[in-house]
């Protein structure tokens, strides 16, 4: 973890830093002033790259930082704060962006909690409505553009009560052949995360992915409680409660709706977010799911696959016992 910047400090001769904001596994969030916008203030997030990496790693992914901060800066949407520039420092790589107001649902969803309920349903919907304009807009970018770790903290309410999402830390810009380095390497919040996203080099991650990570923020939104780790449902796939267990009030269309974005598999999640948002808002049916199994080769199948060795030593085992049961005649 880098050490934090100093209040006072002042970054490429423009950005004034006041405090620091947030902080994550290879950087810090900063607000700062722009001194040649007097009044505008803004939101410096920090990455450092690993200096133990072999240069040409390095060099990689600090070239795929400068296009993917490229393809951000070109976003203009109001449900998505504005990145007005990126630079370096020394091993720092920065990108700066519309600093954002205001309580993320994290907070509101505890201090619902706090006063013994819940959110209100239609809340939660009106905002579920902007999340999904805003994944619309970024999976309908060429190439797609996947964010990778939607969830409550990610999500900002503005006093005007305008969505923001967030924290484009694990961005991903989907090229043809899927070969990308993300901004920051990682995998996104463990709760909110899908099987295929702990696939590494080799996930297989698309839009489908931020719906199950949209599915489990409305499912921690409206019960209070967190989302299981999708590798513990599929070691133990009655681990999820249904939501209304956990919160009656809440619509069947809506649980319905979030345990299908919920699906461990991919190909049995809604296709794209307007499907989801359909079925979530009542517009279209819920299609039939049949059960889907992990194609060859996927990311799924070889994060699900048990090891060779522990299949040979399983039948080592049975062999064993067969011929103990067979001498005990």
């Amino acid at each position: 973890m880098p050490l934090p910047i100093k209040p006072g400090e002042v970054l490429r001769d423009r950005y004034r830093i006041r405090e620091r904001i947030g902080q994550g596994g290879m950087g810090n969030i900063y607000l700062a002033d722009d001194i040649r916008l007097e009044g505008r203030k803004c939101a410096l997030k920090e990455v450092e790259h690993d200096r133990s990496l072999p240069e040409k790693i390095l060099r990689e992914a600090r070239d795929q930082f400068l296009r993917e901060a490229t393809v951000l800066a070109r976003l203009d949407h109001p449900n998505l704060p504005k990145v007005s520039d990126f630079f370096d420092i020394s091993t720092k790589d920065y990108l700066v962006m519309d600093y954002v107001p205001g309580k993320d649902l994290r907070m509101l969803m505890l201090e619902a909690k706090g006063r013994g309920g819940f959110l209100n349903e239609r809340d939660v919907l009106d905002w579920a409505a902007q999340l999904a304009d805003a994944l619309t807009y970024l999976h309908r970018q060429d190439p797609p553009i996947v964010h990778r770790d939607i969830k409550p903290s990610n999500l900002k309410i503005t006093p005007d009560g305008l969505l923001k999402l967030v924290d484009f830390g694990l961005v991903k810009v989907l090229a043809p052949d899927e070969e990308t380095i993300t901004i920051i390497q990682g995998q996104g919040t463990v709760l909110y995360t899908p099987l295929e996203q702990y696939g590494g080099s080799e996930s297989h991650t698309d839009i489908r992915s931020d719906i199950y990570a949209f599915g489990a923020t409305l499912y921690h939104l409206l019960t209070n409680q967190p989302p299981i780790d999708a590798r513990q449902r599929f070691l133990h796939p009655e681990a999820l409660v249904p939501p209304r267990k956990l919160n009656p009030v809440i619509s069947i269309r809506a649980e319905k709706a979030i345990l299908w974005a919920m699906e461990l598999h991919p190909d049995q999640r809604p296709e794209s977010i307007e499907a989801f948002r359909q079925y979530l808002f009542g517009t279209k049916e819920l299609p039939p799911r049949p059960l889907a199994r992990p194609r060859r080769g996927t990311a799924i199948e070889t994060f699900l696959a048990p090891p060779e060795s522990i299949l040979l030593g399983l039948s080592a085992v049975l062999l064993l016992l067969s011929l103990i049961a067979t001498l005990g005649r």
